[in-house]
């Protein structure tokens, strides 16, 4: 390989970077939502076990539900906090990021779906830190484990999209469609439905995760919570089932 004298080896020349190409950001989200990043969110079905289990879901109605839970579950409760969580950060105002964090941890009504979210949560800030090493992350994680916030997966997901640079409306779509791809692999496991048809699942959700992040970015902290009360009631019935493949 060709070289000029004084080029340090192992290093892209300058053009190459994320940063001078503008694409930082981008590749920011395409790593967070990728499935192989070990932030917890394959271990969970995000209450589609317990619907499978009660046999009130099939093939032909996963997409409406998947729908119902970008509407009226994760986008007015997990997105907006994230929205919320990335402006406080953004502003440089942790104790705000702390409130939200607290708010959504409170609205979620189950002991499972709580653990889920904090679980998830803290991974997610242990291992940004690693890979991303900006200060924000290092601070908001080192108040999650010293217990001064609960570290909810959507909050710790809007610290380090905005410690990174991500644009607020592209963190939520960002989010949204790793809920997307998560709930689609749990979809597979439950065979509810196969590798081709996930791949249409995940094209048709596209317009609703359209629809639920234009409304999360428009909501307020008081606005955050969500209205899935089968999706509770689900979650409650998994958390004492004798067999679950899911956390959640």
């Amino acid at each position: 390989m060709y070289r000029n004298e004084g080029d340090s080896l192992g290093e892209p020349p300058p053009a190459a970077t994320a940063g001078a190409t503008g694409l930082g950001p981008l590749l920011v989200s395409l790593q967070l939502t990728d499935s192989a990043f070990p932030s917890g969110f394959y271990t969970l079905s995000h209450s589609l076990e317990g619907f499978a289990q009660s046999g009130a879901v099939d093939a032909a109605t996963v997409p409406r539900l998947l729908h119902d839970l970008l509407l009226h579950g994760v986008g007015p409760a997990d997105a907006t906090a994230l929205a919320l969580a990335h402006r406080a950060t953004a502003a440089g105002d942790p104790a705000a990021v702390v409130r939200i964090d607290e708010h959504l941890f409170a609205a979620k009504l189950g002991r499972e779906m709580r653990q889920a979210a904090t679980r998830t949560g803290r991974q997610l800030l242990d291992l940004g830190q690693e890979v991303f090493d900006h200060p924000e992350i290092s601070d908001y994680f080192g108040r999650v484990v010293r217990r001064e916030a609960p570290g909810t997966q959507a909050v710790a997901a809007g610290v380090i999209y905005a410690a990174t640079g991500v644009p607020a409306r592209q963190a939520v779509a960002s989010d949204l469609f790793a809920f997307c791809v998560s709930f689609a692999g749990a979809a597979l496991r439950l065979r509810l439905t196969d590798h081709r048809s996930a791949q249409t699942l995940l094209r048709g959700a596209a317009p609703v995760i359209e629809e639920a992040v234009e409304a999360a970015l428009r909501r307020e902290l008081d606005d955050v919570g969500a209205t899935v009360f089968a999706s509770d009631i689900m979650s409650g019935r998994h958390e004492r089932a004798e067999a679950r493949l899911f956390a959640s």
